[in-house]
Parts: structure tokens; C-alpha cells; sequence
């Protein structure tokens, strides 16, 4: 595996971001266009606007079960950051540094994080320029 950089730190879960997503996605067209089909016959019309709903809610709880794990490694990552920029300054991250800032910083060096945390602050840099700005990268392999 070659080491981590800007242009391929992003993760994939092929079961997930190529196949699980993707099929509840078509399972709710297809429950869908079922539903408009059975609006003439009512002995269907019940069964199809179930399954809309149960396909609505696996497209959801997907959706939900991905974003609720993102949410608490942001938070691990935030508090890992604030750990480690504490260890290197013996201060705390400015509070002017927003979370995604935070999460994109955890890829800079020991030796850069300081200064790239306060020009992150000073010309509000987005996550993707703090990215672009780190001259040594500090691969995060756990993140998926």
C-alpha cells in the first residue's frame, strides 16, 4: 500500500458506498414506481405503499447508521487533536477553529500543526486548503 497523501486519504467501504447504498437507493424507485402502478387496484395498493415505507426507512437508517458513526469519530478526532495540539503548544485549539478544520488538521505533522492551526484561524481555510496546505502528511488509517 503506498503511503497516504492529499490525493488518496479519502476511504471507501465498496460493500457500503458501491453496493448496500446504491441497492436501497433502486429498492426505493422500484417500491416507488410499484406504488404508482397499484393506484388502481386497492387489493395492491396497501402492500406497495408498505414497501415504500420500508424501503424509505432502510435508505434512512443507512443513511442515519453512516452519518451517527461519522459524527462520534469527529468527535474522537476533535478530542484526540485538542489532546495532541496541547501536547506540542501546552494550550488548548483556539475555539475560532471549527470541527471540520479540526478534522482536516489531524493529518498535519507534529512539526506543522501549530502554525497551520493558527493560519487556519487567520485566513479561514477551509478543510480541503488546510488539506493542500500540509507539507508532511500524518496518514489516518482508521477513518472510514
Amino acid at each position: 500500500m503506498s503511503a497516504q497523501n492529499y490525493s488518496n486519504h479519502r476511504q471507501y467501504v465498496p460493500l457500503f458506498h458501491y453496493v448496500a447504498a446504491p441497492l436501497a437507493a433502486v429498492i426505493l424507485v422500484g417500491s416507488a414506481v410499484n406504488l404508482v402502478q397499484s393506484i388502481g387496484d386497492h387489493e395492491r395498493l396497501y402492500s406497495a405503499s408498505l414497501l415504500v415505507a420500508v424501503s424509505a426507512c432502510l435508505l434512512l437508517a443507512l443513511w442515519f447508521c453512516r452519518s451517527f458513526a461519522l459524527k462520534a469519530q469527529d468527535r474522537a478526532i476533535r478530542a484526540e487533536e485538542n489532546l495532541r495540539h496541547y501536547v506540542l503548544t501546552g494550550k488548548l485549539f483556539d475555539t475560532a477553529l471549527e470541527t471540520r478544520q479540526i478534522i482536516a488538521l489531524r493529518f498535519a505533522s507534529d512539526l506543522e500543526l501549530p502554525a497551520l492551526a493558527r493560519r487556519a484561524i487567520a485566513e479561514r481555510l477551509t478543510p480541503d486548503a488546510i488539506k493542500k496546505a500540509i507539507q508532511v502528511w500524518r496518514p489516518d488509517l482508521y477513518r472510514v
